[in-house]
Formats: structure tokens, C-alpha cells, sequence
């Protein structure tokens, strides 16, 4: 029988430094490098029995950040419940304080807090009976020291020098504590910041997700855009957010419907509804109403058998309506889309479309 692995109860289902581990005599060198415990960065370590999702990931790059670092963009977006935004071996996308700079480390993809995600007006400093700031957890009691009169490097991290006029806007604000909520853009600010950083197709799909799971709407996403249209990836944002639809069933489906807009095709309705003179009420994954064409997005859930025969009546349903259907399987999507949207381009222009 194996050797029950030795883990102290302080070190129980959490992540934490190796080095702080050692230091204060929890673990030997030794035991650090035991099966009880899995190493996810540079001296970071977790609990083997914890989850490998992106949760831990994010936690395990915190933990060599200074504070004001806050989680951002397609990382934010999957910590407030969009699960395919991000799986465990994606980079984790942090937002940093200006006066701050980090080096390259490996898994971490660095932006510069420059977006405004409310009115200037509005913005108040933290103080007795304000709010914390937005994304961000109640203030932990444990402080970093304040950066002194030479540069200080934390975490990775160098802070610029006091005389940098730049750092009067900034107040390192408390570090993240282990088992503490993990500071996160808010759902309207990790929207647009996905917008900005990431290719359009996955950026699309990930905004989708937001609007339909009710995390934000289209109000925020436009004042969004309007407070930052001046900003770097201003004009970017406010083009994916007029092609987002929080409508689609599932991230493949927004992939599609993106990539036919962006082959040249008019924008599609999603979900449609199609009612039949039996007042049966159909809603196709992608419609062109006006031609009577439409495209349902076949996964791998629809090789049940159960689901292929809901399917092919309402197909069957749908044709003798007068509509053209035409199916894109997750294999075509992604491995012979150029004949997807010649087909579909065929059946549209066969209905009377014009480029």
C-alpha cells in the first residue's frame, strides 16, 4: 500500500508559493516535489486533488502578481460562467496598472488598464462607505508595502520610480489573498475587452455568450463602445459588437454565423421563427427570411437518435414550407469551410440575392 501523502492542513485544497511553503516549515523540498502536489508555475504550487480548470489557473497566476492586477478580457469572461472563453492551458489575460511593467512570463498575456468602464464623473476614489473598485474583491487585510524611493520588483513586477509623474494616478491596492473572490472585470468591460484582443470569430462567440446568458446587454456594450470609441481598438469593438447576437445555442453556431459574414454573405437572423400553417412554430439556427434559406449547425449531440429524428421532421417540415436547408457538420466548419460558403452563397443567390 502507498504511503499516505503528507499534506498539512494550512496547504489543504489551496495554491500557493513552494518557496513560502518551505520557509515556514510546512513542507521539505522533497515533499514539495511529491504526487500530493502539482506545480502550475515558477514556484507555484496546488493541491493535486484540486480541479485543473481555468479557475486554478487563474488563481496560480495571481499569486506572482502585485496588487491592482486584475483578471481581464476572455479570462474575466470565463470566471463570470463562460466556459469556453478559456480551458486550462490558455494564457491567462491580466489587466496592469500603468505604473506598473512585468516580464514575460510564461502562460500571461499582459494589457495595460487603459479602458474607462464608467462615466469619469462617477469614479471616486475608495474611501469609508464606498465600493470597491468595479472587478474587484472587499479588501483583504493583508498589504503589500508601498513602492519606495527606489524601483521595487514584486511578483515579476517592477513599479516605476516615484518621480515618474505617472505614478501620483496610481495606489497599489491590496494583493489577492488565496481563497479571496479573484478580481475580474466586470461582464460589460471583459466584453469589450475581448473584442479588442482577440480574433473576431472566437471574440464574437465569446460576447454572444455574455448577452445570452444575461451578464450584460446591448445598453452596456453601446455605452461601452461610446466611452472608449477614442481608445485604441475603439473602432475594432463597436464593429464585433454589431455582429454579436446573444440568440445563438451554441459557440460553433456563432463561428458560422460570423464566418459567413465575414465571407461576403448578408448577415442571417438567429433563431428565426418560422411559423407553419399547422401553427407549428420552427426556429432555424440561421435564416434569411426574405429568401426562405436557412443553415442548421449540426454537432456531435445530433448523432442521437432520438435527436436526428426530432430533427429530420422538422426539417422535413420546414422544406415543405417552401424553404431551402442546408446543414454544416463541426467537421465541415472546420475543415472544408470554403465549400460551406460557396453552398450557402448558391442557395441564396438561387432565391434572388445580389451582392
Amino acid at each position: 500500500m502507498p504511503p499516505r501523502p503528507h499534506r498539512p492542513d494550512a496547504l489543504a485544497w489551496q495554491v500557493f508559493r513552494g518557496s513560502d511553503a518551505v520557509r515556514d516549515g510546512l513542507l521539505t523540498e522533497h515533499q514539495l516535489r511529491s504526487a500530493a502536489w502539482v506545480r502550475l508555475r515558477h514556484d507555484i504550487y496546488a493541491d493535486a486533488r484540486l480541479d485543473r480548470d481555468y479557475t486554478l489557473a487563474c488563481r496560480a497566476a495571481l499569486l506572482r502578481l502585485p496588487p491592482g492586477v486584475v483578471v481581464g478580457g476572455p479570462s474575466a469572461a470565463y470566471l463570470h460562467g463562460v466556459e469556453h472563453a478559456a480551458s486550462f492551458t490558455d494564457d491567462v489575460h491580466v489587466l496592469v496598472p500603468r505604473p506598473l511593467r512585468i516580464g514575460p512570463q510564461r502562460g500571461l498575456r499582459v494589457h495595460a488598464n487603459a479602458i474607462t468602464s464608467r462615466p469619469p464623473d462617477v469614479r471616486r476614489p475608495p474611501g469609508p462607505g464606498c465600493p470597491p473598485a468595479v472587478g474587484m474583491p472587499p479588501s483583504p487585510t493583508r498589504q503589500l508595502p508601498r513602492v519606495g524611493a527606489a524601483s521595487a520588483r514584486v511578483g515579476g513586477m517592477a513599479a516605476a520610480r516615484p518621480g515618474d509623474a505617472r505614478v501620483a494616478a496610481f495606489t497599489p491596492g491590496p494583493s489577492w489573498a488565496p481563497g479571496s473572490p479573484i478580481p475580474r472585470s466586470d461582464p460589460g468591460q471583459a466584453a469589450w475587452e475581448t473584442a479588442v484582443w482577440l480574433e473576431p470569430v472566437r471574440a464574437v462567440a465569446i460576447v454572444d455568450s455574455l448577452l445570452g446568458q444575461g451578464l450584460t446587454d446591448r445598453d452596456t456594450l453601446a455605452a461601452m463602445a461610446a466611452r472608449n470609441a477614442d481608445r485604441p481598438g475603439g473602432r475594432r469593438a463597436r464593429w464585433l459588437f454589431d455582429l454579436t447576437d446573444g440568440g445563438a445555442q451554441s459557440p460553433p453556431e456563432s463561428h458560422l454565423r460570423v464566418r459567413l459574414v465575414l465571407g461576403g454573405l448578408p448577415r442571417p437572423a438567429v433563431q428565426h421563427p418560422v411559423r407553419l400553417a399547422n401553427s407549428v412554430v420552427l426556429h432555424p439556427d440561421l435564416a434569411w427570411p426574405e429568401y426562405r434559406v436557412a443553415v442548421k449547425y449540426d454537432g456531435q449531440w445530433h448523432s442521437d437518435a432520438e435527436q436526428l429524428h426530432r430533427d429530420r421532421r422538422r426539417l422535413n417540415l420546414l422544406v415543405g414550407a417552401g424553404w431551402l436547408v442546408l446543414h454544416v457538420t463541426s467537421r465541415r466548419l472546420h475543415a472544408d469551410f470554403p465549400a460551406v460558403l460557396r453552398e450557402v452563397r448558391a442557395a441564396l443567390v438561387s432565391r434572388g440575392w445580389r451582392r
